[in-house]
């Protein structure tokens, strides 16, 4: 757990890399896919609008002219969106260095993706257990690859129903719902790390959070965007966890990145650890078993 000011200019020249970055058009996804696309790599953003992402290729562009940006329509509320997403990526290319799962929402009105979920769990968790599974054959092809889940401080006030897990019979709170969307995503990161290893030559799996970062994430809360003066810091700096877990070659299989600062909310990212519950191996094969069943992938 190194305290050094790890910052971007540490990640090395990625020319003839493949790298995903899901929910790329805004905050943390769009200045990740700038900051690697400067790093001479092959990027391929998977947004739900093609248009919005094309748009942000030529802001990129005017600051890095060879960027090699791929814009793909990826709807992680849709299984059938995933699916013809992968699909498309798996004829298209033959490698894929780094996966980013970094699309989220966050305390949206009580809602369902196209296949039944509630919102916030489905987006967060589900869809990227999907599409990650529906990947793995081209990340286990390709040597050295590495897949990044974000989750948030957030993680700390969640607590999964199992009987409960679309919000059908609770009086829905947003708020919680969107914890227990994060912490999903630290038990479905650690789960998959400990069945990755005992495969042997396997993708690298990390997690990271981005603290208290102005984004376009906290649109549905009023207090979130007042605060932000006072607490935020500036995407250039909340993307920085994630970067580290894709790029930092001493980045274990399971670590968890965020701001070293007070409360994880601000500063330089180091390697530090979740709660206690997110580490509960009973609950996140229990998770693990209802997401296959849910999505009907299968790792």
């Amino acid at each position: 757990m190194s305290n050094q000011h790890w910052d971007a200019t540490k990640i090395p020249d990625q020319k003839g890399k493949v790298i995903i970055v899901t929910g790329s058009t805004s905050g943390i996804g769009k200045e990740a896919v700038k900051v690697i696309a400067g790093k001479n790599a092959k990027v391929i953003m998977a947004v739900r609008n093609v248009d919005k992402g094309k748009e942000v290729v030529n802001v990129i562009k005017k600051e890095f002219k060879k960027a090699d940006i791929d814009v793909r329509k990826l709807d992680l509320t849709n299984l059938n969106s995933i699916r013809a997403f992968a699909n498309l990526i798996k004829e298209d290319y033959d490698r894929l260095d780094i996966l980013i799962n970094n699309a989220g929402i966050m305390f949206s009105p009580y809602s369902k993706t196209v296949d039944g979920f509630e919102n916030q769990f489905g987006t967060n968790h589900l869809g990227h257990f999907a599409l990650t599974g529906l990947l793995m054959p081209l990340l286990k092809k390709t040597e050295g690859s590495r897949i990044v889940v974000l989750s948030s401080t957030g993680h700390t006030m969640g607590n999964l129903n199992f009987e409960d897990l679309n919000w059908e019979t609770r009086k829905y709170n947003t708020q919680k719902a969107y914890c227990d969307s994060k912490l999903s995503n630290l038990y479905f990161t650690y789960e998959l790390a400990r069945r990755l290893n005992k495969e042997g030559d396997h993708p690298r799996i990390t997690a990271a959070h981005p603290g208290w970062t102005a984004t376009d994430l906290q649109k549905h809360s009023a207090l979130m965007r007042r605060l932000n003066k006072l607490f935020a810091q500036h995407v250039n700096m909340g993307v920085l966890p994630t970067l580290r877990a894709a790029f930092d070659e001493d980045a274990k299989a399971g670590e968890f990145y965020g701001p070293s600062g007070i409360m994880n909310l601000r500063g330089y990212p180091i390697a530090h650890q979740s709660n206690k519950l997110s580490y509960d191996e009973t609950i996140s094969r229990e998770l693990w078993k209802r997401s296959e069943e849910m999505t009907g992938i299968k790792f």
